[in-house]
């Protein structure tokens, strides 16, 4: 449960400032809101290093536990040298026991890990998930696409899948959030408005993308260890990548017609970032101006989501280290076909910074809290 901070103004303090006239602020003699308590599990891999990199600096936050299998005993400065300076607990087993004492339950496992978790939460818990657990809707596509049967089919129907800024006012109504995959974000934020609106043909969909390697987790390096992984550009999971299933669901969420599309994806010799290049025909009618007013108009009020001007030069260097989407359209010699670019750095608003987002929305914090900073943000 939540531990309580308290902090009260003094009382000659507020005195003084009441006869100078000056402001009294609305936190004098009233206790702040207690901190939410956290746990972490999958705390050491790319995704859950960099979640716990913004938790330490969202004031509403006390990391309770920080749970891992093979890394018990460590201290999670050992992956990070950037937490060296913070006062963390060290890595331990996750026992079920620990949901007494905690409020929120980040899981950045392998897919399946938060399914076992699920089936422990206690009444107050809230889980947010950062793999694909809580993606699918249905049991069946989880099978088919990660070949393993879901262990908690009945915590499917009291989840939601929320990428913020297309569904997130319907958070606040579920103990159990899907993160969206990071491929999925950098495509679904600019087409679902597009597909919502009509606007663009949905029967031959392009879509290219390119990741940096920490999008493969830290096995990456055994994994490629033969591809010269710092040197290469690499396609893989060509035709069956599972973030297909992923983009099919919500797509199908939004379009009046089939939505038939070709993704692939590639890792690149860098380490974090996606870009994503989208082919789409237009529909009768339909401009590059039409396409940016939609998008405009759907991300007028989101902090996190730029429109950049038709033609703009992108590149995964403008949002690295930010929870940022850059979305450019781009004209090409058919008047009725077009190239979207889409940006993201694949460990903040593709993984950790949507995380804290959902977050941030479910708890009824401000949706930017903990995830503004200079893009040269560092501990």
């Amino acid at each position: 449960m939540r531990e309580k901070n308290l902090v009260v103004e003094k009382p000659e303090e507020a005195s003084n400032s009441l006869k100078d006239n000056s402001f009294l602020t609305l936190n004098c003699y009233s206790k702040r809101m207690p901190k939410l308590n956290v746990l972490v599990s999958g705390s050491t891999g790319y995704i859950g290093v960099q979640l716990i990199k913004l938790l330490v600096k969202h004031s509403d936050i006390r990391i309770k536990y920080l749970c891992g299998n093979s890394s018990v005993g460590n201290t999670i400065s050992s992956y990070d040298k950037l937490l060296n300076s913070k006062i963390l607990p060290k890595i331990t087993k996750y026992n079920k026991s620990f949901l007494k004492n905690i409020d929120l339950v980040f899981t950045a496992l392998p897919n399946g890990g938060s399914q076992d978790i699920s089936n422990d939460l206690l009444d107050h818990n809230v889980l947010i998930d950062l793999a694909a657990d809580f993606r699918l809707n249905k049991a069946s596509d989880y099978l088919k696409w990660y070949k393993q049967k879901h262990k908690s089919i009945k915590n499917i129907k009291k989840s939601i899948y929320s990428l913020p800024e297309i569904n997130g006012d319907k958070v606040k109504k579920f103990n159990i959030i899907g993160c969206p995959g990071c491929y999925p974000t950098s495509i679904l934020l600019p087409l679902i408005p597009l597909v919502k609106k009509n606007l663009i043909k949905t029967d031959n969909v392009i879509i290219d993308s390119k990741s940096g390697y920490s999008g493969a987790g830290r096995g990456v390096h055994n994994k490629y260890k033969d591809k010269n992984l710092y040197e290469s550009l690499s396609a893989y999971g060509v035709g069956f990548h599972r973030h297909n299933s992923e983009i099919q669901q919500e797509i199908n969420n939004y379009s009046k017609k089939k939505f038939s599309f070709t993704f692939t994806p590639h890792l690149t010799p860098m380490f974090r970032g996606i870009l994503s290049t989208i082919y789409v025909d237009l529909n009768k009618g339909v401009s590059i101006k039409k396409l940016e007013n939609i998008l405009n108009s759907q991300y007028s009020k989101n902090r996190f989501v730029k429109i950049l001007k038709t033609n703009s030069l992108l590149s995964t260097n403008d949002v690295i280290n930010t929870n940022n989407c850059y979305i450019v359209i781009c004209k090409t010699k058919y008047k009725n076909r077009v190239i979207i670019l889409s940006a993201i750095d694949n460990l903040i608003k593709g993984g950790a910074g949507q995380a804290i987002q959902n977050m941030n929305i479910k708890y009824g914090f401000n949706e930017t809290k903990g995830l503004i900073w200079n893009i040269y943000f560092y501990l």
